[in-house]
């Protein structure tokens, strides 16, 4: 399952995991890709679910070169491993914002 996440920087359209319409905002679209992982409905995605879903929902480039231990540890895991929805979508946010800067800035 291809899942896209679009936001505008630069000659780059920065994008994360998700099956949501472009014209979500980003939090919006980060709950519904988080609905996604989370399929039992516990409320929280473990580590190995993150990583099962980075593999399948194929990230952009931000993402990809981060690596998916490294973005599941920037979403702040829990002291059990797991990350919550309002973790997920704030952390996933913010990367996102980070790497419109980082591609708007040339860097």
């Amino acid at each position: 399952m291809s899942m896209t996440v679009s936001g505008m920087a630069g000659g780059y359209s920065v994008q994360a995991m998700s099956g949501a319409s472009a014209r979500m905002p980003p939090a919006q679209k980060m709950a519904s890709v988080y609905s996604q992982i989370d399929t039992s409905g516990t409320g929280s995605i473990s580590k190995s679910q993150f990583t099962q879903a980075f593999q399948t929902m194929k990230p952009t480039w931000g993402f990809r070169a981060m690596g998916a231990d490294a973005v599941f540890q920037a979403l702040g895991p829990n002291s059990s491993g797991n990350v919550s929805q309002k973790d997920f979508v704030q952390g996933m946010t913010s990367l996102m914002a980070q790497f419109r800067s980082t591609t708007a800035s040339g860097a």
